[in-house]
């Protein structure tokens, strides 16, 4: 019960209601059942073969063992008494409105071909990942490390700098505000926390600011805190990088190869000019030039590729080399090429590299060179990261480096909005390991096309999509949270994000002073690339005099969903899942 007071004498009451199964629901529930009273484990599993579509390998085992759940949660059985156990239509609707029973992705398990070279994969990247706010004045911790850890991201960044006495590494983003954070807390800490998610490897990207000397000490501290963790190659140049499978529980470093210090001094840009240099892209000029990662401009050498052994011996090396000098502590060269964008973008048959473009680096480069940056993702690494005016850790659209096949997709993990939901939502694949196969089509020539983004390509699939209803907003927020005089507006909005041509937002009409609204609203979305879709789900709390509440959210990949009626959890703004709130919806591949 919800009172409303409205004024000193008048006070509104509503009372919260548990809403009847949808009309849907009562009629599977007729459909399999012989009396439309009562639900067998055998009439279940018919039900999750064949309107479910959850293919005829459901055991009857599965279904006394679903059935005997859905009993134990809804009533507090600890112990079946009848060896005939029944579901009736409450207990149905209970469990096809239970996440935890009916979820609406594939079950958190590893279920792709984790064998092919880290390339062919999206990767879980994080970008300045020590920041706990914004990237001018926050403070450098190993909180947000480990939050990231803990969500599944694979790839963290760290700047490295001598601190003020020249003998120490600290952790900041430079010529900032930001306060530091000692490097080896942070290595620590990723030691820690790097495999509680995944056993999947995780890769350190080091943005080096260092001395020669220094970086001999960030070696150590490497190689003592990681250990056998630590993974490294056998030469410096390999033909292809190892698979995912290969580095289970391995640490990965990723950085420019060292250059002499005396070197980068002199060419260390006029003044502390280092925030606007992140985004000076420069594409006016002929030929074109291409400033790589974000702090790599410092150098204005060439990279070392003339100055090291060109080995193209294989990568994969478990064991130590003979020296542990830094340089051969690198496992994912990111090199500065020289002159314009064809350069940049070539394919070298005996090495591999990381390249990095700002996000509006890609933007420019993909309106001329969209196929030759998907042929380059094929073999080679490429990091995208936030233009440097995102001063409030604030994220980009990740689709355009997605379809280009770009595997480091970073993002500000501690940030916040709509971009920050679409890169959750993409990694709840794959079991949430933070590794997901590009589709094939991104990794092989068809015809000897390459695949090309901005193609006008046929509907290959259509997605029905219908909103039931929604429950536990009262459970979860105070009875006044979303208006002081009445029960709630809800409204629903779903959408696609993925390429351009299917990229939509629908919404139900709102449901007025109701906790438990009922929709019934049926969408329908015609896919060309099915593969990198994602489902978007909002829903908002219509507000006249202000801006619509929020009421939660969620995210999903297409290529995941499981066909049928199935509850849907939401999720908060900065993706922590709600206690209780959730809507049931149906998909339908037709």
């Amino acid at each position: 019960m919800g009172n409303y007071r409205m004024c000193l004498c008048f006070t509104r009451k509503f009372r919260v209601t548990e809403a009847e199964p949808p009309s849907d629901v009562k009629e599977a529930f007729n459909k399999y059942t012989e009396d439309a009273t009562h639900m067998t484990a055998e009439q279940l599993r018919h039900f999750l073969v064949e309107l479910q579509a959850e293919g005829g390998g459901t055991s009857a085992f599965e279904a006394e063992r679903i059935l005997e759940q859905v009993l134990q949660k809804r009533h507090n059985i600890a112990k079946l008494i009848s060896r005939r156990t029944l579901l009736t239509l409450d207990d149905f609707h209970h469990y096809l409105f239970s996440p935890d029973l009916n979820p609406p992705i594939r079950a958190q398990v590893v279920h792709q071909d984790m064998t092919a070279p880290l390339s062919h994969y999206y990767i879980y990247t994080g970008h300045n990942s020590y920041l706990t706010g914004n990237q001018l004045s926050s403070d450098c911790s190993v909180v947000p490390i480990i939050e990231a850890l803990k969500r599944g991201v694979r790839v963290v960044e760290l700047d490295i700098w001598p601190n003020s006495a020249q003998d120490n590494v600290h952790v900041l983003h430079g010529r900032t505000l930001t306060t530091p954070v000692e490097l080896i807390k942070c290595l620590k800490s990723i030691k820690e926390h790097a495999f509680s998610e995944s056993p999947y490897p995780v890769i350190i990207t080091l943005e080096d600011h260092l001395t020669p000397n220094l970086q001999a000490k960030v070696a150590q501290m490497l190689i003592e805190t990681f250990e056998d963790m630590l993974f490294y190659p056998e030469s410096e140049f390999v033909k292809e990088f190892p698979s995912p499978e290969q580095l289970k529980y391995r640490i990965i470093i990723s950085t420019k190869p060292p250059l002499e210090y005396r070197k980068a001094q002199t060419a260390n840009r006029k003044g502390d000019d280092l925030h606007k240099s992140e985004e000076e892209d420069l594409w006016g000029k002929e030929p074109l030039e291409l400033n790589t990662d974000e702090h790599e401009e410092d150098d204005d050498t060439s990279d070392s590729d003339s100055s090291e052994d060109n080995n193209g011996g294989n990568i994969g090396g478990l064991s130590s080399p003979g020296a542990h000098e830094y340089k051969h502590l690198i496992a994912i060269h990111a090199r500065k090429p020289k002159g314009g964008l064809k350069e940049v973008l070539k394919i070298e048959l005996n090495k591999v590299r990381r390249l990095s473009l700002s996000e509006q680096a890609l933007e420019k480069a993909a309106e001329s060179y969209g196929t030759d940056i998907v042929r380059f993702t094929q073999k080679n690494i490429l990091r995208v990261y936030p233009k440097g005016t995102r001063f409030n850790s604030s994220n980009y659209k990740p689709l355009i480096g997605w379809m280009h096949g770009a595997q480091m997709v970073a993002f500000n993990m501690q940030g916040y909005g709509r971009s920050l939901w679409l890169m959750q939502g993409m990694f709840r694949a794959n079991g949430g390991c933070g590794y997901v196969k590009k589709p094939d089509f991104v990794m092989k020539n068809l015809d000897n096309q390459v695949f090309d983004p901005k193609a006008n390509l046929p509907v290959k699939k259509t997605l029905k999509v219908k909103v039931y209803m929604g429950d536990g907003w009262h459970l979860d927020f105070k009875h006044t949270h979303f208006d002081l005089y009445s029960p709630p507006d809800f409204y629903t909005r779903v959408g696609i994000a993925g390429v351009p041509a299917d990229e939509i937002m629908k919404r139900t009409q709102k449901k007025e002073d109701i906790w438990t609204p009922s929709w019934e609203e049926e969408f329908t979305f015609q896919l060309t690339v099915p593969e990198l879709a994602l489902l978007r789900v909002e829903v908002h709390e219509h507000d006249l005099s202000e801006k619509d509440d929020f009421g939660g959210q969620t995210c999903f990949p297409i290529s995941e969903l499981e066909q049928g009626i199935r509850a849907v959890p939401l999720f908060d703004r900065k993706g922590n899942k709600y206690n209780s709130i959730r809507l049931l919806m149906r998909f339908q591949f037709i």
